[in-house]
């Protein structure tokens, strides 16, 4: 009976039980690129982001303009030190210091600057000079900061894209790429420790599954969740989401390069140290078709040329009902603290949406899929729904399986013991069957979530939980998003929920 330890638990100590508490929210904000010839004027593009509940932007520069139009607004911004940039921040610290002056300092902290990004996507660059220049410059930066006093408060990371990996699938056998390996990955995971920075990734599901839409099912790249677990032989970890397993993998590189996190066979995964792991970038576009020479793809899979089959997934994938599912599953999923993975359960995440507006001078011509990431048309009217508050668009909170019948119980008794209503589990209610954990677990754990109001890191208990947009159901209940009630199967089918 998955009731049978309540008690127990209930009068246990509250070490059993802190795990289970709310984790807290990372922030899901957008990136604000400008490359458009049709896009609103600034003062116009922040009071949409305030309208839209957007609390935090990434830019591509530090322009001034921008910068003078978000103070005072409250809403956090990473600035990015341009690759052209670069070698002139690495090899002259007055330089990085001057930058940081007139870019970061004399906007802060009216604007709320939190980070620089120095560089984008450096290891992509023609000029592989740029490698070399990467850490110097981002110590010369942060440097600057310090003698500023404004590197508590502004993080120094790049982006690096994900082709930085060599092999990323199953993700413990994640690793970054020879040439940057231990030449720049390793003195760059160092300093972003010692700073007490994290590592940004720009993670795109979309272009792994045009890779290879013959291995990788759409739902699993959508983060949909009814997708199919897919389970890491090594260590048996279970991923139902493709944007798990490929920062999994990235955590798992980290470590084969010897950070201070702890190894690869700790059994406490909570207790992983090191630097984090945010997506500075992510996306689905909502039209479009995949472009030769376009953005960079996954390493460790595929031909490595762009073949029709390709291009036909990517055709078929880019829609605005995919672009709604997948970043809606990114929002939302930040928004209710269900940032961990299944090898970093209690991980945070920042995440930034790719991107706010649709640009159309970027790529190659109208149909590239470039053009086609934004939430928004240069209209300001949006591409389709998303809510950035988190309160408007019906959730509802399930038990993850993956993590196995021992965690969920545990978390299960937490819940009922800390307000969630579970009378309908107990034996002889009209939620009791299937009498299994994950059935009972999940009635728990929506109780909780909506009892508080679907509030950030209600729906998280360590892993053991996470959001959906569809109403699920457990035998003959469903589960509304303000409870349970129980339905007779024809109801269920005819309302659209979906059996877990």
């Amino acid at each position: 009976m998955a009731l049978s330890n309540l008690v127990v638990v209930l009068l246990g100590t509250a070490s059993v039980l802190l795990p289970f508490s709310p984790a807290d929210a990372g922030v899901v904000g957008v990136s604000y690129g400008r490359l458009g010839n049709h896009l609103p004027d600034t003062a116009s593009t922040v009071k949409l982001l305030q309208k839209s509940g957007i609390t935090s932007v990434r830019l591509y520069d530090a322009n001034s303009k921008v910068l003078k139009a978000l103070a005072n607004t409250g809403i956090t911004v990473m600035v990015m030190l341009p690759n052209d940039n670069l070698a002139a921040a690495a090899a002259d610290p007055s330089s990085a210091r001057r930058w940081v002056r007139r870019n970061v300092a004399a906007y802060y902290p009216a604007t709320r600057i939190h980070g620089v990004a120095v560089g984008n996507e450096v290891f992509e660059e023609a000029n592989k000079n740029l490698t070399a220049q990467l850490v110097p410059a981002m110590a010369n930066v942060h440097d600057a900061l310090v003698k500023l006093g404004l590197d508590e408060a502004v993080k120094v990371s790049t982006p690096i894209a994900f082709t930085a990996l060599q092999a990323s699938w199953p993700p413990s056998a994640g690793r970054f790429r020879d040439d940057v390996a231990a030449s720049v990955m390793k003195p760059m995971l160092d300093f972003l420790e010692r700073t007490g920075s994290y590592l940004t990734v720009n993670a795109y599901p979309f272009f792994a599954y045009v890779e290879e839409p013959d291995k990788i099912s759409l739902d699993y790249a959508l983060g949909n969740s009814n997708a199919a677990g897919v389970r890491d032989p090594v260590t048996g970890l279970v991923y139902h989401s493709l944007l798990d397993a490929q920062l999994d993998a990235t955590y798992f590189a980290m470590e084969k390069l010897g950070t201070s996190s702890s190894s690869a066979q700790e059994p406490n995964f909570m207790a992983r140290k090191g630097p984090r792991a945010y997506v500075s970038e992510s996306g689905w576009p909502s039209a479009g078709r995949p472009k030769p020479g376009g953005r960079p793809r996954p390493r460790g899979g595929g031909s490595g040329r762009r073949c029709l089959e390709e291009e036909e997934a990517g055709d078929e994938a880019a829609s605005v009902a995919n672009a709604r599912a997948y970043n809606n599953y990114l929002i939302n999923r930040v928004l209710s603290g269900d940032t961990g993975t299944p090898y970093r359960p209690g991980a945070d995440m920042d995440v930034y949406v790719f991107a706010l507006f649709n640009e159309n001078q970027k790529g190659d011509g109208a149909d590239d899929i470039e053009q086609h990431f934004g939430l928004f048309y240069p209209n300001q009217t949006k591409v389709y729904e998303f809510d950035f508050r988190g309160g408007a668009l019906p959730s509802w909170c399930v038990a993850n399986a993956s993590v196995g019948d021992a965690r969920l119980q545990a978390a299960l008794e937490y819940a009922c013991g800390h307000g969630a209503d579970c009378g309908a589990i107990q034996p002889g209610g009209a939620c009791f069957e299937p009498d299994t954990v994950v059935a009972h677990a999940s009635y728990a754990f929506n109780s909780y979530y909506q009892r508080n109001g679907r509030g950030s890191g209600t729906c998280d208990f360590a892993g053991a939980a996470s959001v959906v947009h569809h109403a699920p159901k457990v035998g003959h209940c469903v589960l509304p998003s303000n409870g349970w009630v129980q339905e007779t199967t024809a109801t269920a089918k005819s309302e659209g929920y979906t059996a877990i």
